[in-house]
């Protein structure tokens, strides 16, 4: 796969970041407008933008706005996706206040850069994300292959259980198979490790609540889910259940492909079941057997 290489910093202070968000600054800021794709970089002000990590989907430390209300997963798992990140990266000490927001790092930047084959439509760029020293000059474009990709923080992540293997069609089926290797190794450990140790997703897992999603002790789900549920019951907090949750998966109309499977599907109610009581649901197929279409 062929992807931009842009050289930069990065830098956390004042920002939000979790296992698979990242702000970072290009050594030269015209470089945003050569990612390719339909969608431009949104950089603020000073020239830095959100990286959104390629192929993986972290458990959420803040999701939601203040009018719906913020809502995160079990912070244990979550802020352990999120300091693995910051610590890869080179960071040897940081701060994190209690909305989330990092106050301080040591040291306040770290060089790296990224590898990416476009942006996404809220203007994050969607990267493979390598530290230190880059593999080729910057704003060459070079062939990602998998050893390319087990130098990045996505593969790492992944290799640790520290994130799930989300996939999107634009994202080539062997780079796809090293990162769904990496993640069938990190749930086969003994002890399982990270989230696979707690996750839910396709054993099933009992909602009475977001209090049953957030808490320490809550269940560990795809956060791609999770998100899908947050936005769910707040139509009807005060009566949670999963009676009419299939109904809004279809209404959301999320595409994707199954593996083995020619055809694209459209609504994640045809993979989730709920139980005859409506507070159990369950994913019928991993994630690492579904490729989302990103158009």
């Amino acid at each position: 796969m062929s992807m931009l290489l842009i050289r930069g910093t990065f830098r956390a202070t004042g920002s939000k970041p979790d296992g698979d968000t990242i702000p970072f600054t290009p050594d030269n800021v015209a470089d945003w407008k050569r990612v390719p794709g339909d969608h431009q970089v949104l950089p603020k002000a000073d020239g830095h933008a959100s990286i959104r990590l390629e192929a993986i989907d972290a458990l959420e430390t803040h999701y939601g706005d203040d009018e719906s209300g913020v809502q995160h997963q079990p912070l244990d798992l979550a802020h352990r996706a999120a300091d693995e990140l910051l610590t890869w990266l080179g960071f040897t000490q940081f701060v994190r206040d209690d909305r989330e927001t990092i106050t301080s790092t040591t040291p306040e930047t770290v060089p790296g850069f990224i590898l990416t084959g476009g942006a996404d439509i809220f203007g994050r760029c969607v990267a493979l994300v390598g530290r230190r020293i880059p593999p080729a000059f910057n704003g060459y474009e070079i062939e990602v292959d998998e050893r390319q990709l087990r130098n990045t923080a996505n593969h790492h992540l992944v290799s640790l259980g520290l994130a799930y293997p989300t996939f999107y069609t634009g994202f080539p089926e062997p780079l796809r198979a090293s990162l769904t290797l990496a993640a069938q190794a990190a749930k086969s450990s003994t002890p399982k490790k990270g989230v696979w140790d707690r996750d839910r997703t396709t054993d099933g897992a009992e909602v009475t609540g977001m209090s049953s999603l957030t808490a320490d002790t809550g269940a560990v789900i795809l956060p791609k889910l999770f998100r899908r549920l947050k936005d769910y019951l707040d139509l009807a907090p005060a009566a949670p259940t999963l009676g009419c949750f299939r109904a809004y998966l279809a209404g959301a109309a999320d595409r994707f492909y199954l593996q083995g499977q020619p055809e694209p599907l459209t609504g994640l109610h045809h993979i989730v079941e709920i139980d005859a009581a409506g507070q159990t649901l369950k994913m019928t197929h991993p994630v690492e057997d579904i490729t989302f279409d990103e158009k």
